[in-house]
């Protein structure tokens, strides 16, 4: 059930591919109660023609939660945009900004920001379609395109569109040449771009996105923009986000510890693996699919590795044990709890 309260987009994680599935967005929520989570992103054929509630389903608790779509035809786009409105998302997000060659074999993602009329007729079919928020995530540029007039007219054209919210990863995508990991490194990051949207277009919701890090990182750029989104930090680092409640959303209750956060996914993955079954091998879930995106909870800490080593044996997680993680908490203590 969606909460009644739905909270600002002031800081949210990245849809990542392969990463921010439900178990891990379930595992996020356990650390804060308030920032925005993301799917990874959904094809408009994965959802026309493939499996519905493999893709769209989610746990109540992740609420406030958006669906990332991919895709680059207007009515297939405001078909899903309605499913995602049906299963409960709070918000229906288009993808602009992937420079995968997968991606742009499907004629959709960092290539559709050259074609801002296009993005427009995505989302004003979308924006028919459903009553949640429609939003943009996409590049400052691509390939050798580096003036902020593009990025500029590009988010232009969109808003004219009724898309009040824009996500800006402020790099560059390169759209031959680079892997999809090396335009998250390779292609210089210029802040300013999105800080001057904010400038142009007061009155649209921007939020800047890339290599943030930190909280004091996120502070300074809530001087220019009104959110952060923050990437593989919030993955390779989850606990970055215990603060983010009370500094972000005024929200004074005291976060869960490392310890608690582990003893609070206990009784999720029974609860999973007894709906999924459990799986060695085939079908059934596979305890690994919910633990692996734990392995960054003790970051910075000393015998970090040990945890993560308990976490990732094959043989342990062969026998479906969700109390492994309370054999890799034991490696922490006293620090973690």
């Amino acid at each position: 059930m969606k909460p009644d309260n739905i909270f600002s987009r002031r800081i949210s994680v990245a849809p990542m591919m392969d990463w921010t599935d439900r178990h891990c967005r379930m595992f996020h929520r356990q650390i804060s109660r308030h920032t925005w989570l993301y799917t990874e992103m959904v094809t408009t054929g994965a959802l026309l023609h493939g499996d519905v509630p493999r893709h769209l389903d989610f746990n109540d608790e992740e609420h406030p939660v958006a669906l990332q779509l991919g895709g680059s035809e207007p009515l297939d786009l405001a078909k899903c945009a309605k499913l995602g409105e049906q299963w409960g998302y709070d918000e229906v997000n288009l993808n602009c900004g992937c420079p995968s060659e997968r991606v742009q074999k499907g004629a959709f993602g960092a290539c559709l920001m050259s074609e801002a009329t296009l993005v427009a007729d995505c989302v004003k079919a979308m924006r028919d379609a459903v009553q949640i928020d429609v939003t943009v995530k996409h590049r400052i540029g691509i390939d050798d395109i580096t003036s902020y007039d593009f990025v500029r007219d590009f988010v232009g054209t969109v808003a004219d569109a009724g898309c009040n919210t824009f996500i800006v990863h402020a790099r560059n995508a390169i759209l031959k040449g680079l892997s999809p990991k090396e335009n998250r490194e390779i292609p210089p990051l210029r802040y300013e771009f999105a800080h001057q949207l904010k400038k142009d277009f007061p009155a649209l919701e921007i939020i800047i996105n890339g290599g943030f890090k930190t909280v004091e990182e996120i502070d300074a750029h809530l001087l220019h923009v009104d959110g952060v989104m923050i990437g593989r930090e919030a993955y390779h680092n989850p606990f970055l986000m215990t603060s983010f409640d009370a500094r972000y959303y005024n929200d004074t209750t005291v976060p869960k510890t490392r310890a608690e956060v582990l003893h609070a996914m206990i009784p999720y993955i029974h609860s999973q693996l007894e709906k999924h079954g459990k799986s060695e091998k085939g079908g059934g879930l596979k305890l690994n699919s919910i633990t692996r995106h734990m392995l960054g909870l003790m970051a910075g800490l000393p015998n970090a590795r040990a945890f993560r080593q308990i976490l990732s044996d094959s043989k342990k997680l062969a026998l479906g044990d969700p109390d492994l993680l309370l054999q890799a908490l034991a490696r922490m203590q006293p620090i973690a709890a």
